[in-house]
């Protein structure tokens, strides 16, 4: 069972008991609660007495609707909500040091224009200016070393050299996710999130302080993925999925027809 918060849509799908093949989604119109409670106990209470597991993120809405529809159920966080904060804090520092390189780039230039003299930006051994590094170098911030380009490679190493800052926060996102991806159970992740709560407050970083303190708030939810490693990864690719099926059309007028299309093309 999956609880997944679009923009748009909330999508519930539900195995069935003894491990069979079986899919029930719903799609519901916003992620009210009350909205989304009403149309969920539509499902007879025997069937939502059988689901065992939900994953959702970690809106209070979708945490109050798995409560209120399938109480037996044991709630799980979704690991890549937890690591996509963790990223979110990195690109922030990222973008601090590149608008702090953009001021500094000005500064420059007009200090050159009163002397009446060109100016000759500083360049990196990437033969990039440090405002163009700290811009190129987003998506590389996203992957693991392993999956680097040799081109992004290069530009990392010179990248931390320069911003050890940046460096730093990177350790700290990939610490995470590997706290994720290792193949261990919950008491060693116990163990393995206490060290990177000591490395989080010694790093002085007020983001990712933040994603330790809200870890904390939701810390039964993210270790109980531990127990069977269940993430949102389906609920949240077909949402995916029907958003970019909407945007080709530029919205939807006729949400029958569309849904209609949905059910052709997907189920």
């Amino acid at each position: 069972m999956a609880l997944s918060q679009g923009e748009l849509y909330t999508i519930v799908t539900n195995k069935k008991a003894k491990g069979r093949a079986g899919t029930v989604v719903a799609i519901i119109a916003g992620t009210k609660a009350e909205t989304v409670i009403e149309h969920l106990k539509k499902i007879p209470i025997d069937q939502r007495r059988r689901v065992r597991e939900i994953t959702l993120d970690m809106a209070p809405n979708m945490k109050l609707i798995a409560k209120t529809c399938f109480h037996r159920a044991t709630q799980v966080i979704d690991r890549f909500h937890v690591q996509k904060l963790a990223i979110e804090a990195l690109q922030e520092i990222r973008i601090k040091h590149r608008w702090e390189a953009i001021d500094q780039e000005n500064e420059s230039i007009l200090q050159a224009r009163k002397k009446g003299v060109d100016y000759q930006p500083e360049l990196l051994l990437t033969g990039e200016s440090r405002k163009q590094i700290l811009a190129r170098s987003r998506y590389l911030l996203y992957k693991s070393r392993d999956k680097w380009t040799l081109k992004q490679s290069i530009r990392a190493e010179v990248l931390f050299k320069e911003y050890p800052q940046i460096a730093e926060a990177y350790e700290l996102s990939q610490e995470l996710r590997q706290v994720f991806n290792g193949d261990h159970k919950k008491d060693v992740a116990i163990l393995k999130l206490a060290r990177w709560y000591d490395k989080v407050e010694n790093s002085g970083f007020k983001s990712f302080a933040t994603i330790m303190n809200t870890v904390k708030i939701n810390y039964d939810g993210i270790l109980n993925y531990f127990e069977n490693r269940s993430t949102n990864a389906s609920a949240e690719s077909f949402n995916a999925k029907i958003k970019a099926f909407r945007s080709q059309f530029r919205g939807v007028r006729n949400a029958a027809f569309f849904l209609f299309r949905l059910t052709k093309i997907y189920a």
